[in-house]
This record gives C-alpha cells, sequence and structure tokens, in this order.
C-alpha cells in the first residue's frame, strides 16, 4: 500500500513594517527554490507593497491573493498573499512609516498569530517592524515577541538567537548592565532552562544538551570576582536536573562557546545579551534566526531591523529571511513528526 504524501507545513510570513526591507527581503527569498520545497509560505500584508518589491528587486514572480490556504501543489513561481491592507501611497514611502503602516504590520502579526492557533498554518515567520510606528499607531508593545504573548496567553517566554552552528537563550534580554546581576534570580534562570529544555525537545532534538553560562569572569574565582555562580546560578542547574534536564554549568563563558562549536550542545543559556549574541552574531551575522520560545505556537523572525537606508535599493540581503522560514518550516516538521510517533501504535 502507498503511503499517502505528506503535506508540505504552510508558514505565515509577515511583511512587517511596509516602509522597511521586509517586502523586498520576502520577494527575494520566496523565488529561491529551497522555500517552495521545504514549505507552502503565505504572505501576510498589502498587494502595492509586494508588487512594488518586485519591480525594485526584479524577480518574476507573479502574486496571487487569496483568503485561503496555499493549495498542496502550489507553484515555486508564485506568491501566495492574504491581502489585509491597501495602504495608500504616503504610507508606504520608504523610511517614513506612518500611524497607517504601524497600525498594518500589527494587523498583520494578529492574523499569523490566529491562523497558528486555529492550526490553519503550521508556523509564522516574520520581518522586522518599527516600534516606533506600532506604538505611535496606539500598540504600545516593546516589540513582536510581547505582543505574541499576550495573543496566546502566554506569561513566560524566551528569546532563542540561532544559526547552523550554535543556539544561545537568554535570562535577561534588553537590560542595563548596571541592572543584570539583580535581574538575574534562580527562579528566571530555571524558567529559561525549562523553556529552552522542552522547545528544543519539541522542535529540535530529543534530550538536549544545554550549557549555562556563568555571569562573572571564570564563574566568580571562587567568590573573588562575585558569589552569583555558587548562590544563584548553580542551585538552578542542580534544580533542573532533578527535573531530568540535561544541563550543565555554570560554565565561564570565555571557553565555553569553543567547546558549543564542536558539538558539544544544543543550546547555550547566556545571562544577558551581549554574552550570547556577540558569539552567535559572530558566527551568524547574516543569517542569524530569532526564535520565541515557550509561545503555543511557532514563531521566526529575522535577526536584523527595517534597514531604512536599503528600503527600496533592492541590495537587502535576505539572508536571514531566508533562514528563519527554512527553520519554521523544519521546526513544524519536527513537530510533526514527534507527534505522529508519540500516538503512532506498535506494530508487533
Amino acid at each position: 500500500m502507498i503511503e499517502p504524501k505528506e503535506e508540505k507545513p504552510i508558514v505565515a510570513i509577515t511583511m512587517g513594517d511596509p516602509c522597511g526591507i521586509g517586502p523586498e527581503i520576502i520577494v527575494k527569498t520566496l523565488a529561491r527554490p529551497e522555500i517552495s520545497a521545504a514549505c507552502r509560505p503565505l504572505v501576510l500584508g498589502d498587494p502595492a507593497a509586494l508588487e512594488r518589491a518586485l519591480a525594485i528587486t526584479g524577480e518574476m514572480l507573479e502574486v496571487v491573493e487569496t483568503d485561503t490556504v496555499p493549495p498542496m501543489e502550489s507553484s515555486p513561481g508564485r506568491i501566495y498573499l492574504r491581502p489585509l491592507t491597501t495602504l495608500a501611497a504616503k504610507d508606504l514611502l520608504f523610511g517614513a512609516p506612518t500611524v497607517a503602516s504601524g497600525a498594518a504590520t500589527v494587523r498583520y502579526i494578529r492574523e499569523a498569530a490566529r491562523l497558528c492557533t486555529a492550526g490553519e498554518v503550521a508556523a509564522m515567520a516574520t520581518a522586522p517592524l518599527n516600534k516606533e510606528a506600532m506604538q505611535r499607531a496606539g500598540f504600545f508593545y516593546p516589540g513582536h515577541t510581547e505582543l505574541l504573548a499576550e495573543l496566546t496567553d502566554t506569561p513566560d517566554f524566551v528569546m532563542m538567537l540561532a544559526g547552523s552552528r550554535l543556539r544561545v537563550t537568554l535570562v535577561t534580554i534588553h537590560e542595563a548592565l548596571a541592572d543584570v546581576p539583580r535581574l538575574v534570580t534562580m527562579e528566571k534562570i530555571l524558567s529559561t532552562i525549562r523553556i529552552t529544555h522542552n522547545d528544543l525537545e519539541r522542535y529540535f532534538r530529543k534530550k538536549p544538551r544545554l550549557a549555562v553560562l556563568a555571569l562573572n569572569p571564570h564563574c566568580g574565582e571562587g567568590g573573588l570576582f562575585g558569589h552569583e555562580e555558587r548562590e544563584i546560578i548553580a542551585p538552578a542547574i542542580a534544580a533542573a536536573r532533578e527535573e531530568g534536564i540535561q544541563v550543565s554549568g555554570p560554565h565561564s563563558a570565555d571557553t565555553l562557546f569553543h567547546f558549543a562549536l564542536q558539538g558539544e550542545y544544543d543550546a547555550v543559556v547566556c545571562m544577558y545579551h551581549d554574552q550570547g549574541l556577540i558569539p552567535l552574531k559572530l558566527l551568524h551575522f547574516d543569517d542569524g534566526v530569532n526564535v520565541t520560545l515557550g509561545l503555543p505556537i511557532i514563531r521566526t523572525s529575522v535577526d536584523h531591523g527595517t534597514a531604512y537606508d536599503l528600503a527600496g535599493t533592492g541590495k537587502a540581503s535576505a539572508a536571514s529571511m531566508t533562514a528563519a522560514i527554512l527553520m519554521a518550516a523544519e521546526m513544524a516538521e519536527t513537530r510533526r513528526i514527534i507527534q505522529k510517533t508519540a500516538i503512532e501504535p506498535r506494530r508487533h
């Protein structure tokens, strides 16, 4: 008996700020054959912005507007677009976002989250937005993550930055360095470890191996450089181990990444922003992916901003957008396989 062919996952792609590089990097990405081989993309955005991006980049793709989802055997030469806005020309000026364009950005995100939650699409990948424009439109969120957390009723989430060679998650994110020591608590570290473990196991591999970094140089040098390792970080690691999580540390940040790159760990839990993002961006400056862990849906994003200085030139790199969509598709496929394996009856 021939097994039925599995459908490729549908990935909803939000246009982000239509005044930035989002539309251009989307059309560049969707012209790549590996995207249509991995998933069925569905763009959520504005038709005029997408058509303009095609003209700027020279990509020979046909825009097909739809209120459903892409067909199972969709053509790689087509972009399936769910038109959610029809912005005026004054709201599509490069580098000059408006209240209307800020509101449009939020509308794309909300629809993608709805589609994911309803199971109509398998994952979402987001192009960059402009926080100021979003807030001028009355949506007072620091960014995508906090909006998605509210839409999915998620109290605890973790930022993971990832590439083919390294994954890092962050205990604290955008905080002043002077504030980090008081924000690095046992509860926060343990929560970050749990969420990292649970979602790596759900979307990447079984029994992931985690490394946790120290806060201070040389792991505090026995208390000479600080007591956080002994009093806060080590107890959090011990508690995670008691829960069956495969985790080690605290490790000194100046040596651990060497071993992570040799494949000894599946992710590194970092105490603060630059501790994790400096090595990540050294390796994956162009193709890094921002993944929000802890949500009930799959969300990946580019690891860069709207790049207004490049908007309209067609010169913006699509490497991160490409990587984000491919990772979203890979995560969705891994989840499907794990779920299928879990419910299939054992054959004797």
